[in-house]
């Protein structure tokens, strides 16, 4: 056997020996290995995938959709408040984890796609229930009242005298739904921003879902 076969051999073996452990130290980043958090009362580890072969799922796999609805969101959905990644993200999950009940990380989808997978941690309040429409108010009463509870009784605001919301108590809240084409996050941060709450409160996940599942971040089922 001639000494370049002999290299080549050599090569692939040491190839081959050192793959399982670079999936295995697929860690968050250089000094992060995982993050715990709590999920509906359970901990949940969140953690990046150890799988090479590992895809992202194909509910998000396609590129064209339409717009609108499906459009690119600017990187500021609202001035004044903070666009956030995966490391803020996991941050806030952590204190949630730990028992910080001022934060609340928000999943902003219909249950429809939260049934296939969401960040651990997060909480889900579907978009349609913190959406005002283009004249500045709900459709139904109904949809109004809906709308006040999850003020007060989720996010921590007060209703005063004269239907005036204080949120000196309230949370601070971190939304995100499918990913940097969709619009649900954005349109609640709007309507949260027109209702009174305080911006500094408020960060967003621009990423959303997509670009959690494309790092192999951990995600749960409900």
């Amino acid at each position: 056997m001639n000494r370049s076969a002999v290299f080549a051999i050599a090569l692939l073996s040491a190839f081959a020996a050192i793959q399982p452990a670079a999936a295995e130290g697929n860690k968050i980043t250089p000094k992060l290995d995982s993050v715990q958090v709590m999920h509906n009362g359970q901990p949940v580890t969140v953690q990046r995938g150890h799988d090479p072969a590992a895809h992202l799922p194909a509910i998000f796999q396609k590129t064209d959709r339409g717009c609108p609805p499906f459009c690119v969101q600017p990187m500021v959905a609202v001035p004044g408040v903070e666009t956030v990644g995966e490391l803020e993200l996991l941050a806030y999950l952590q204190r949630v984890g730990q028992g910080d009940e001022s934060i609340l990380v928000v999943d902003s989808r219909t249950p429809d796609w939260v049934m296939r997978g969401t960040i651990p941690g997060s909480v889900n309040i579907p978009w349609n229930k913190i959406n005002i429409d283009t004249n500045g108010t709900f459709e139904t009463p109904g949809e109004a009242e809906s709308f006040k509870h999850i003020l007060a009784d989720e996010f921590g605001a007060t209703l005063g005298e004269g239907g005036k919301w204080s949120f000196g108590d309230a949370k601070t809240l971190v939304l995100f739904c499918n990913g940097i084409w969709c619009p649900q996050s954005t349109a609640n941060l709007q309507t949260l921003v027109k209702y009174g709450y305080p911006v500094e409160k408020l960060k967003w996940y621009r990423g959303g879902m997509q670009d959690w599942v494309s790092v192999g971040l951990t995600s749960v089922k409900p």
